[in-house]
């Protein structure tokens, strides 16, 4: 699954922590999921997309054949 939390981040003068924080979960986390090694629980994709004030599919998006 492709995501633009980085760039979201970035637009937001975020660090990898700060977002973590706001969501509870570990910046190692936020790594993995921005890295793609790891996707998102609904819940989870849910808060990032709301700190962002994003819809999720402005955050997420499947890649072919997923």
């Amino acid at each position: 699954m492709k995501n633009n939390i980085k760039i979201q981040r970035a637009m937001h003068n975020m660090t990898q922590a700060e977002l973590a924080e706001k969501v509870q979960v570990s910046r190692q986390t936020i790594n993995a999921i921005e890295a793609e090694k790891y996707s998102p629980s609904l819940v989870l994709g849910l808060k990032i997309a709301r700190v962002f004030s994003k819809a999720v599919d402005e955050i997420f998006e499947l890649e072919e054949g997923e």
